[in-house]
């Protein structure tokens, strides 16, 4: 295996594919965070070169942990290179990356990705073997997949001890916007309008610190994966820009807010009890395999351990 960018996410499935046994090698364009990484006993390399001529000469499953910006890039790299070698990412937009993946012909070998973990650190020493443990980890189920490179990025997600949601990437980038990048704005929000009030800081305890801990994410990453799913944090925003000006109409005429915070208390209740039934029958491979899948994650399915593969001898 081949990870593209050790930071947060790719230093830890570096880190967690390494526990897991799995030989794996890397790259980062910072020498000092592949200096460290080195340091730590792993295999990491400068030159990007070199370490995809590796991948393209062991057929290596290559992983992209890059920021989105970086992308166009990495992916010109890898079809002069690499272009036969399988691909998936572990970016927090999945239709913008399949779409620059598509412009640089590497379509058929791409399967995405995106593990729904993370904390407010980055860099190399922020990451953690353990950090996929029991988390979401979003495999594309895309009408192109193809079913040998879908199994590939199975086992990674597995071998990093995470729970497979399989979803489609538009799904994929409206769920996100609602539970991940909306939320990265509202914290923002939040955090400049306590900053504004010359008390707040002083008083503030757990509802703030909880409200606004995304907003310690890296600026440059925030605005990445917003602006990349623009298309699907729009209408998320709009609708709760209205749910707010409604509150907000209430208390001005000193009526009630019970019905934003009665919606809110009912869907929190709905999250803290949701099923994640376990997804067994599906063969990959098997006629109907993508929308089956599709379809089981859309309900909450998740996949614990390896599905069989059409033909595989297992």
């Amino acid at each position: 295996m081949c990870v593209l960018g050790l930071g947060l996410i790719g230093g830890s499935v570096m880190r967690a594919v390494a526990a897991a046994g799995r030989e794996v090698f890397g790259y980062n364009r910072s020498v000092e965070s592949a200096q460290a990484a080195r340091f730590d006993g792993f295999d990491a390399g400068e030159n990007l070169g070199e370490v995809l001529t590796r991948a393209a000469d062991s057929g290596a499953l290559i992983v992209l942990a890059v920021p989105m910006p970086a992308l166009p890039i990495m992916l010109g790299h890898i079809r002069d290179v690499a272009p036969d070698c399988p691909l998936t990412d572990v970016i927090s937009v999945k239709t913008a990356v399949l779409r620059e993946v598509d412009e640089f012909g590497l379509t058929a070998n791409f399967v995405g990705g995106h593990p729904m973990t993370g904390t407010a650190h980055s860099g190399w020493t922020a990451g953690d073997a353990r950090l996929f443990v029991g988390a979401p980890w979003v495999i594309s189920v895309d009408d192109h997949v193809d079913p040998d490179v879908w199994a590939l990025v199975m086992d990674l997600a597995l071998a990093c001890h995470a729970v497979i949601v399989p979803a489609r990437s538009d799904e994929h980038d409206a769920a996100a916007a609602a539970i991940s990048h909306l939320p990265h704005l509202l914290a923002e929000a939040l955090a400049v309008t306590a900053g504004e009030v010359p008390l707040a800081f002083a008083l503030a305890a757990g509802s703030f610190r909880d409200g606004t801990r995304v907003a310690a994410t890296a600026p440059d990453l925030v605005r990445a994966m917003c602006e990349a799913n623009a298309d699907q944090l729009l209408p998320a925003l709009d609708r709760t820009i209205d749910q707010l000006t409604h509150a907000r109409a209430a208390l001005s005429a000193h009526a009630s807010t019970a019905e934003l915070v009665e919606a809110g208390h009912a869907a929190r209740m709905r999250y803290d009890s949701f099923s994640r039934p376990e997804i067994v029958a599906t063969t990959i491979g098997a006629d109907g395999w993508r929308k089956e899948l599709a379809a089981a994650g859309r309900a909450g399915g998740v996949i614990r351990s390896a599905l069989q593969v059409r033909d595989s001898r297992g």
